[in-house]
């Protein structure tokens, strides 16, 4: 069990700069503009380097919307938590957050997270408040997300 059955799964997490909110189809439009204007950024993201998502040539809406009902299941069954990452202002997705079952020993939970190229500023600040977060909100120990330098 990636959580204890009794714990409530935090729905929200809200800074001055974004909010965070479950990922899901209704994101859809959002959320493929996001990240297909910034994949060759998300591939530098700490964390991402060497992975197949975000693919090099993208996916259609239709794909991206298979993507995200997949990890609304997931939030649903309580498998892994995928958050948007919103403006707080517009409402327009500026990343996403995933917090998964560890891949290998050593954590409890494997954490990525990218922004917009356009929002690159707002990287640290992310990962400064996720890790908050995952301290104060979330019952896990050992938590693995790869640092920023800034």
């Amino acid at each position: 069990m990636f959580v204890p059955e009794d714990f409530a799964v935090p729905v929200e997490l809200v800074t001055e700069d974004f909010r965070l909110a479950p990922l899901g189809p209704e994101h859809n439009e959002s959320d493929h503009a996001a990240w297909v204007s910034s994949i060759d950024h998300i591939r530098t993201t700490p964390g991402f380097a060497g992975r197949s998502w975000p693919p090099a040539d993208g996916m259609t809406l239709t794909e991206n919307l298979a993507d995200l009902t997949h990890h609304a299941e997931e939030f649903t069954t309580r498998a892994a938590f995928a958050y948007t990452v919103l403006d707080p202002a517009g409402g327009d997705v500026i990343g996403c957050v995933y917090l998964r079952p560890p891949g290998r020993p050593g954590s409890d939970v494997d954490v990525l997270s990218w922004v917009r190229a356009d929002r690159a500023h707002l990287d640290g600040a992310l990962y400064r408040a996720v890790s908050a977060w995952l301290r104060t909100s979330w019952p896990f120990t050992e938590v693995r997300y790869a640092p920023r330098s800034s």
